[in-house]
């Protein structure tokens, strides 16, 4: 008995496909205008997400730059980043004698202001955003913590400096922190923090020049090798634990980003069931002369999921293209990965679904007397 039941089902996908079509043929201007519409949404609400994934990644960037196993912050401190409690950077000895430590290096951690003027050698002068906020890590140039560069060269005397490539400088060039000018020696990516504002780093003596008025003075030890303990007056933090210090600030934000972008899907979500249950109503007549004819009420409910899915497949599509030229303008770092934008078409078969299930009911209670003039 099942066997022509399901030859019945799949003989019907056919009629009810080109019905389907049919009616987005002949209501094409709405249907575009839905697309388009719909399809801006998926694109703001892709590139929130990217913004959203943007904290986690530069958090981790930022702590894998480092190249530490262990830090070693003062006791009470609840980390390197957010509540830093300097001390004298020469405590790093009693650090180093801890047994499996391989190698430790202090590190300061604060924060600058570029005054915008940046020169290159030959005295021409170029200009970037005037008062930028920096993050500033001063390193012992070699030592634990000191950053692989992706062009030019590493951190060397104390009046250069290595900075983040979305701070918009060129090798060669000059930048002012604090009033005191850096020759900028080298570039690395991706190394930012505190929603994408770049690191800046200089030579351990430089940061306590800017910011420790000249005192020997550091935030953090970093470590490399197996420490079996700690040393009086500091805690050891693994990776995890400093990655959870550096996100703390913005972990507000990502939530409420996060919110948005959940926002924005019921609003696809509501565009798409909108349009469909608009197309529902002026059908009446139709699902009332299929209804009269036998046709099953999940055949009509098909028909609508086949007209909100092509209509969110399609809105995905818009979305994704339209994505990339509005991140561009973003003043926030946008990181998606290609499993980002691959999830846009799942999210949009399954928004289509649940967008059709209102206007699917409305049709399954057509009376099939209005077929006959019976009906209202």
């Amino acid at each position: 008995m099942q066997r022509p039941h399901a030859h019945s089902w799949t003989g019907a996908l056919g009629p009810i496909w080109l019905a389907s079509v049919r009616d987005l043929q002949w209501r094409s201007r709405r249907f575009l205008l839905a697309v388009f519409a719909t399809g801006l949404v998926f694109g703001l609400a892709l590139m929130i997400s990217g913004v959203a994934n943007s904290f986690n990644v530069e958090v981790s960037n930022t702590v894998g730059a480092l190249g530490a196993r262990s830090w070693f912050v003062p006791t009470g401190s609840l980390g390197p980043f957010t509540v830093a409690a300097p001390f004298p950077a020469s405590d790093v000895a009693a650090i180093r004698q801890i047994p499996g430590v391989t190698a430790a290096n202090p590190i300061l951690v604060s924060r600058a202001l570029t005054d915008g003027a940046i020169t290159t050698s030959d005295s021409t002068n170029a200009s970037v955003s005037s008062e930028q906020a920096v993050n500033l890590i001063g390193v012992d140039p070699g030592g634990v913590g000191s950053p692989r560069v992706a062009e030019g060269r590493p951190l060397a005397q104390r009046d250069s400096a290595v900075v983040d490539e979305s701070l918009g400088v060129k090798v060669g060039q000059e930048i002012a922190l604090n009033g005191m000018r850096f020759k900028v020696n080298g570039l690395v990516n991706g190394v930012t923090y505190f929603a994408g504002q770049p690191v800046v780093f200089v030579t351990l003596r430089a940061a306590d020049a800017l910011t420790a008025d000249g005192h020997a003075l550091a935030t953090a030890v970093l470590a490399r090798g197996m420490p079996v303990r700690s040393t009086s007056g500091f805690t050891s933090l693994t990776d995890a634990q400093v990655r959870a210090d550096l996100g703390r600030p913005t972990a507000q934000a990502a939530e409420t980003i996060r919110l948005i972008e959940y926002l924005l899907w019921l609003v696809a979500a509501g565009i798409i069931g909108a349009i469909v249950y608009l197309s529902a109503l002026e059908r009446r007549g139709d699902f009332a002369v299929l209804k009269a004819v036998g046709t099953p009420s999940s055949h009509l409910f098909s028909g609508l999921v086949i007209q909100a899915v092509l209509i969110a497949l399609g809105a995905a599509i818009v979305g994704i293209l339209v994505e990339i030229p509005m991140s561009g303008t973003s003043q926030m770092s946008v990181r998606l990965a290609p499993s980002n934008y691959l999830a846009v078409p799942v999210v949009a078969v399954i928004i289509g679904v649940v967008a059709s299930i209102p206007p699917a009911r409305r049709a399954a209670r057509v009376d099939p007397a209005i077929a006959f003039g019976g009906g209202k």
